[in-house]
């Protein structure tokens, strides 16, 4: 395996800014390829929605950025307020956000003088714990020791609740993901610099997990953290809430039958469910826009092992990656096991989101016909023993893969480059790839994102192509330089 140099931490502190969020698929907001003014408007998530069904129990108000109340139920969530003490140790002093399987606080460190800030993901009571395992074998892995493209478990340990015993897992925290730092940019784009940075610094993760016998399984823009600045440990408490907001605790409401809000206090509502907090906690931001990013302080970390696996100890036939991601292989040969060519898939569709302002498949709206149809209009006509399995091709392709579909509506490489990557970054005054740059960019997506697993190169492989050699490592070296100089 070859030698992988890390950045030390840096010592910056970021930008309060707080970006309004969107549905969890991350392809659902982007915008038309010309037109900033037409950009589809970023929205609100009224994640906590105030419905209920015979297995989700009560219903509740809604509360904006948090999450869905009727999972604190047996099973599921643990409920936590600011202040608490966690593990004898770690003190919360806000919320940094949630899953689908845990909620995820920042803490302070109370276990020596110079207390940190921590990130504690607290599981669901049903969490199957796999990827605290997984991480674990990762990082006794010779090579990837210290590596920061890979999460750095700092404890693990379990607590007992009214909804059963939830594992926590401890981390660094994070500032935000790719995709929130994106959106709170207003070009909806990242310096070119430090977009070869991170697509550096992303196929590099991908190389180490490789190497030593895993797939990750779920790469994409949401999966794809920014690391926070070593300067956050400078502050107090009230330093911190100086500079990013203090908690904004929302009083938790249980909807009567007739859907009229109460409070737990009102004469004729009953009291909240065992286990369901007085209060919900939106989330702090300490995230930074895209686009103001410097190249010192682009740091990376590929997070979300739960579904990664080792092909020769387990396969996998199901890909959970979002559709705009998905690898073709996933539909056309379900029995057939996901390997290692499926991250490439993947990381091939994410490098091309990295460098423009939307992903390489349109997916607002789109049905896996959908996006099969701009596979075929990418890719050409797909092996023929899954051309006559796909039986909605008929609407639109003539037996022979000739599009039916309006020449407006067929999207090539070299127009979704150009529309999706080139164009925006003119018409906001951004550097732009050169011609040479733009031949060796493109000549390199089209090795990986090809019909046959097995026709894509390897991690390895990729590493030393012409695009990889010339512009993005250098980039990521180029910022090791300017933060050392810092």
């Amino acid at each position: 395996m070859k030698p992988f140099r890390y950045l030390p931490r840096l010592r910056l502190v970021p930008r309060r800014v707080r970006p309004r969020r969107i549905p969890t698929q991350s392809y659902l907001a982007v915008s038309p390829p010309n037109l900033a003014a037409n950009r589809v408007p970023k929205v609100r998530l009224f994640s906590s929605t105030s419905f209920s069904t015979s297995n989700w129990g009560p219903s509740y108000g809604p509360i904006e950025d948090v999450e869905g109340l009727y999972g604190y139920q047996p099973g599921g969530h643990h409920p936590l307020n600011i202040n608490d003490l966690v593990h004898d140790r770690y003190r919360v002093v806000h919320k940094l956000g949630h899953g689908s399987f845990s909620t995820i606080w920042l803490a302070l460190d109370e276990s020596s003088a110079d207390a940190r800030y921590v990130a504690i993901k607290v599981c669901t009571a049903e969490y199957d714990g796999g990827e605290v395992n997984i991480l674990r074998q990762l990082r006794r892995s010779p090579g990837i020791g210290e590596s920061f493209w890979v999460p750095k478990i700092l404890h693990h340990f379990g607590i007992d609740g009214p909804n059963g015993r939830h594992e926590c897992i401890v981390t660094p925290p994070a500032r935000c993901s790719l995709r929130d730092a994106r959106e709170a940019s207003s070009r909806w784009l990242f310096p070119l610099d430090v977009a070869r940075s991170m697509a550096a610094q992303l196929a590099m993760a991908v190389q180490v997990v490789h190497e030593w016998g895993w797939v990750h399984g779920d790469i994409h823009f949401g999966n794809i953290l920014l690391q926070m600045p070593a300067s956050l440990n400078h502050l107090t408490v009230q330093q911190l809430y100086e500079q990013f907001g203090a908690p904004d605790p929302q009083p938790v409401l249980l909807l009567k039958e007739t859907g009229e809000e109460t409070r737990q206090s009102d004469s004729e509502s009953p009291p909240l469910p065992t286990g369901v907090p007085s209060y919900a906690i939106p989330p702090i931001w300490l995230g930074k826009s895209g686009d103001d990013l410097s190249l010192s302080e682009t740091k990376i970390i590929l997070t979300d092992f739960g579904v990664a696996f080792r092909p020769e100890d387990k396969s996998r036939f199901e890909s959970y990656t979002p559709l705009v991601s998905r690898p073709p292989e996933a539909l056309f040969e379900p029995t057939v096991p996901l390997s290692f060519a499926s991250d490439i898939w993947s990381l091939g569709c994410v490098i091309f989101e990295i460098m423009g302002h939307r992903s390489l498949i349109d997916g607002i709206l789109a049905t896996q016909n959908r996006v099969t149809t701009q596979h075929v209009h990418l890719l050409g006509k797909p092996p023929a023993e899954w051309w006559a399995k796909w039986q909605s091709r008929e609407k639109h392709f003539d037996d022979d893969g000739t599009p039916r579909d309006k020449e407006s509506d067929i999207w090539n490489w070299e127009r979704r480059f150009e529309g999706w990557v080139q164009s925006p970054r003119r018409d906001f005054g951004m550097e732009v790839m050169g011609q040479e740059e733009a031949h060796a960019f493109m000549d390199m997506l089209k090795t990986m994102v090809v019909w046959r697993p097995e026709e894509r190169p390897t991690a390895e492989d990729f590493m030393d192509m012409e695009w990889m050699k010339k512009w993005a490592i250098p980039a990521y070296e180029e910022g090791i330089k300017r933060m050392c100089k810092s």
